[in-house]
């Protein structure tokens, strides 16, 4: 069932949010492996471990698993970089920023376990701080147990009616590149795709990095109309 966070609630919801945010590290780094520019970056280096070991496949291995390494580490930091980010702005103090804002919601799905509730997903919302003509949803996370059982498609519901009784011409959602479910989702419940950026929380170095590989962490602007 769907209720309004509570106190309580806040060590499951911070055990959520956190393994929802990494999750999508290891998407990211497959994906950015199999960028066609970055195969040949990969195969490049391992070349050059062959010749610099003397025709050496060891140290081929060695050089294509350093930059393997690397490349994780990186996709590691942008989603360390956002989840450090929301966590000292708005996920600080969920009522302030959430339940005590009358333009703003932040909903827990709850499970019965051996008796006792668990949340097992939430969803936050916060009205644009400008005109207020538009809403966005964010930190829409269902945990691996609970998925495909339409828990998510009931968040965004309730995100979407809570957008509608503020007077919110369009929900907003912001989505990176490997949340293909995530996507596909919003797709089905008839978000349309608005804009695409490549900003990230990381340092300019590990920024940097992303743009010469071509890691394709593109984050995708997604909303729907209420009109």
């Amino acid at each position: 069932m769907d209720s309004i966070y509570r106190p309580s609630d806040r060590p499951e919801v911070i055990s959520l949010f956190h393994d929802g945010i990494f999750e999508h590290v290891y998407p990211a780094f497959f994906k950015a492996m199999r960028h066609q520019d970055h195969v040949g970056i990969a195969l490049s280096i391992s070349m050059a471990g062959y010749v610099l070991g003397g025709s050496s496949y060891f140290q081929a291995i060695l050089f294509l698993s350093a930059w393997a390494g690397l490349i994780y580490y990186c996709c590691n930091e942008i989603y360390e970089g956002y989840m450090i980010r929301r966590m000292s702005t708005d996920m600080a103090d969920i009522e302030a920023n959430y339940l005590e804002n009358p333009d703003n919601g932040f909903w827990v799905a709850e499970t019965n376990v051996n008796g006792r509730s668990k949340v097992v997903g939430m969803v936050a919302f916060a009205q644009d701080a400008g005109d207020g003509s538009y809403g966005e949803m964010s930190h829409a996370i269902v945990t691996f147990p609970w998925r495909r059982k339409n828990l998510g498609s009931q968040l965004t519901q309730k995100a979407l009616d809570f957008c509608k009784e503020q007077g919110c011409t369009r929900l907003v959602v912001d989505v990176s590149s490997p949340q293909t479910a995530a996507i596909a989702l919003y797709q089905k419940l008839g978000f349309l795709q608005t804009a695409s950026h490549s900003n990230t929380h990381a340092n300019c170095w590990f920024s940097r990095l992303i743009v010469s590989v071509n890691l394709c962490f593109m984050s995708h602007l997604i909303q729907k109309s209420l009109c």
